[in-house]
């Protein structure tokens, strides 16, 4: 009975791929005839489905958190269905298959392979000692997050660090608040000052712009939210550590290192420090090496050096996942549960945004003309202001990488105009993509990593809106005063 259900599995198993292949093969001849969708003729109901993953992610882990935690895959499916179905039917199988084959080689697979490597790799760095979490600690360990996340990316800098900090604090009965600030500094503001940093400015960087320009022109607004969001988080968890009973929790963490020796600060796995250095090699020859050479796939152009990393940080994934000790992933409790949520749901973003993003291209004449009009002036000329805060607050719910590049095209789109005599406004466009990606947990990837790792070590971190309270308490009031002192 077994050998017949493997043989029933294999049968299964080929009949699925061969399934997928003719899908695959059908839409692939079909985009010959395909053209490029009109956002400006697309009604707002095509956002629908977006609206609907987005409330899936809010809602349903308060209202129904047995049914998410075990379908939310199934919900995400069902959305983008829910979306791709009638795009086919209206706009015909071929612009359905080149907007699919667009949004899965172009911008998830590139997306989700650069996540998966910075997330292995990250995985395989063990910090040991055993930290006490006191508010001098914790502040100090965010502001080294702020450091490295410019330099190894948001993402590496969020796996490399959260697991040591949920450690020093897992004594504590408050711990939630020192994720929610880990996010806002690690996950997002302190990746402002290089291409490296966040996907948005490493899509600026492939347009054009200067490596060293960020950092020449974002370093003042970077440096006032990250200290004044670290003095927030110090007084928050001062106050908080001089409560009766907040470190009366029992410690999980053994005093012995994974070689069972007393534990001392220090690292393990130190291989993943040279595979990390190999991926930011990569990310950043990608960005250099300029050539038309590729392959083109269903209408879509996969260039070479694209092609080249994206190959180079799996080689990376399987070398580190061979050369880490087991032991070190046992001791960094590893997995791939946050991994593969952040997969399934992003992948579900990434498809029904698809309609989203060709409206908001469409500028002045789309559905959302009026979005586009509020960030220029009377006299036709820029608002850095309303470009901060029009590019943020789209970043906060959109992929935070396409709302910048949205708005880089509506500010004209050349890198030398925008870089000098426009670059007040390109800055207002990269900070409000960096910083304002913190005001939600879909905006940008590594939040919901970082949930969904604090989640898995048992601490209870506030839900969609909960978290959004103290965005909008913490984050919104010192966003207004960077509007105020760089951009009106």
């Amino acid at each position: 009975m077994q050998a017949k259900s493997r043989e029933d599995g294999r049968l299964n198993s080929k009949s699925c791929m061969k399934a997928a292949a003719a899908t695959l093969l059908t839409l692939a001849a079909a985009t010959a005839q395909a053209a490029d969708i009109d956002g400006a003729a697309m009604s707002v109901a095509w956002g629908l489905p977006f609206v609907g993953m987005l409330l899936s992610i809010a809602l349903m882990p308060l209202l129904l958190p047995q049914f998410w935690h075990h379908h939310f895959g199934k919900v995400t499916a069902g959305w983008a269905l829910v979306f791709l179905l009638p795009f086919a039917l209206v706009y015909g199988l071929g612009a359905a298959g080149v907007n699919l084959v667009h949004a899965l080689l172009a911008e998830y697979l590139p997306f989700v392979i650069l996540l998966t490597a910075l997330y292995t790799v990250a995985g395989g760095i063990y910090v040991r000692g055993n930290l006490r979490g006191s508010p001098g600690l914790n502040t100090a360990i965010l502001a080294i997050g702020a450091v490295l996340a410019s330099f190894m990316g948001t993402t590496g800098a969020s796996m490399l660090l959260i697991r040591p900090l949920l450690r020093a604090n897992d004594n504590r009965r408050h711990q939630a608040h020192v994720v929610v600030f880990f996010i806002f500094i690690v996950s997002n503001a302190g990746g402002a000052l290089t291409p490296l940093g966040d996907p948005p400015l490493f899509l600026g960087f492939l347009k054009g712009v200067d490596f060293f320009w960020t950092v020449r022109n974002i370093w003042g607004p970077m440096l006032f939210l990250t200290l004044a969001l670290l003095a927030v988080f110090y007084a928050i968890d001062r106050k908080l550590m001089g409560e009766k009973g907040e470190t009366d929790l029992p410690d999980p963490t053994p005093s012995m290192d994974v070689t069972g020796a007393p534990s001392r600060l220090g690292f393990d796995g130190r291989v993943n420090f040279v595979l990390l250095a190999v991926v930011v090699a990569l990310v950043l020859v990608s960005g250099i090496w300029r050539t038309p050479a590729g392959i083109e796939i269903a209408g879509t152009h996969v260039g070479l050096p694209g092609l080249v990393r994206d190959l180079g940080l799996l080689a990376v994934v399987v070398l580190s996942l061979k050369l880490t000790p087991a032991r070190v992933h046992q001791a960094n409790e590893f997995g791939w549960g946050p991994m593969q949520e952040v997969a399934k749901l992003f992948a579900g973003i990434f498809l029904t945004i698809i309609p989203v993003i060709a409206m908001l291209k469409a500028g002045v004449d789309g559905p959302f003309g009026a979005v586009v009009r509020a960030v220029t002036n009377a006299d036709g000329t820029p608002n850095p202001a309303m470009y901060f805060w029009a590019t943020g607050l789209l970043s906060s719910f959109l992929d935070n990488a396409p709302t910048y590049l949205v708005f880089f095209n509506t500010a004209g789109g050349d890198p030398g105009h925008l870089m000098t005599d426009m670059a007040l406004t390109l800055t207002a466009i990269s900070a409000g993509a960096v910083f304002m990606g913190a005001n939600t947990y879909i905006g940008n990837a590594p939040n919901l990593m970082v949930k969904a790792i604090a989640e898995d070590r048992g601490v209870k971190m506030p839900g969609f809106f909960g978290y959004m309270i103290w965005s909008v308490c913490v984050l919104v009031p010192l966003l207004a005063l960077i509007t105020w002192i760089w951009f009106l």
